[in-house]
This record gives structure tokens, sequence and C-alpha cells, in this order.
């Protein structure tokens, strides 16, 4: 009899700063280069903007900001990850695109503990891949700023 095949799940991966990131493909509404973001006073220090997407209000949240690493070099402007959570729909601001990669779920493993905790506490787990870690990003806890 054969052996099941490995259930695989697709991931839509960025990067910020040196961590390559990301959020399963179904959570995934688009991704685009930066646009020009309505300031928004008094809000938490994460929260780079608001941008209109076709008359939907969609709060820009900095990921380099959220996970608590250096700034982005005035030179490289952010690329959006538009994801949908369970509260709304958010824009991530991160600083490079990557693929959509087909993971087998038999390399997730929870958060190393080597990982700073900033970057623990947003993501839900880790795939070995053969170069390096894709760190799965939570999107519902990465957008709420309460937390």
């Amino acid at each position: 009899m054969a052996e099941a095949a490995a259930s695989v799940r697709q991931y839509c991966t960025f990067e910020v700063d040196s961590l390559f990131l990301g959020i399963d493909v179904l959570h995934v509404q688009e991704v685009m280069k930066s646009r020009d973001l309505a300031p928004v006073p008094l809000a938490h220090d994460a929260v780079q903007g608001l941008l209109n997407l076709r008359g939907q209000i969609v709060t820009a949240i900095d990921l380099r900001r959220r996970l608590d690493l250096p700034p982005r070099p005035e030179n490289r402007p952010p690329m959006l990850v538009v994801a949908r959570t369970e509260g709304a729909v958010v824009a991530f601001l991160v600083d490079a695109i990557g693929d959509v990669i087909d993971v087998a779920e038999d390399t997730f493993e929870p958060p190393p503990d080597t990982i700073r905790t900033t970057v623990r506490d947003l993501i839900v787990g880790v795939h070995k891949l053969p170069k390096r870690l894709l760190h799965v990003l939570d999107a519902e806890h990465a957008a709420d700023l309460a937390r």
C-alpha cells in the first residue's frame, strides 16, 4: 500500500530585514508596490498610515517596527502585503516580496528559542527549508496592535 503524500501548504513569502517570512496564501489578498499613505495622528508607532484600496480603507503596519527591527533604509521603498484577518484587512510593509512556495507540513516546528522574543511573539512557527528558515507570520497577532 502506498503511503499518503505529505500535506502541503502554500505561503506568500517576503523579507523583512534578514528574516524570511511567509503568510498562508489563503489570507493574502494581494501584494503591491508602496503607495502614498495618509498619516494617522496619535496612532501606534507601527502604523504607517491608511491606504485607500479601491474604496476600502486599510491600515498599513510596518513589520520592521512591529518586529522591533532597525528602520528601513531611506533609499529602499517598502512593498505591501495586503492580508485578510478576522478583524479587518491590513497592509504589512515589507522589504521585498518573494514567491508563493509549497511547503510540506512535516517540516513545521515551533519557534526556536534562539529567535528574538519580539520576533517569536509574532510567528506561529518555522519551516526548515534546505537553505533557510521560513518564519510563518501570525497575521492576526501582527495586526493586533493592542498586544
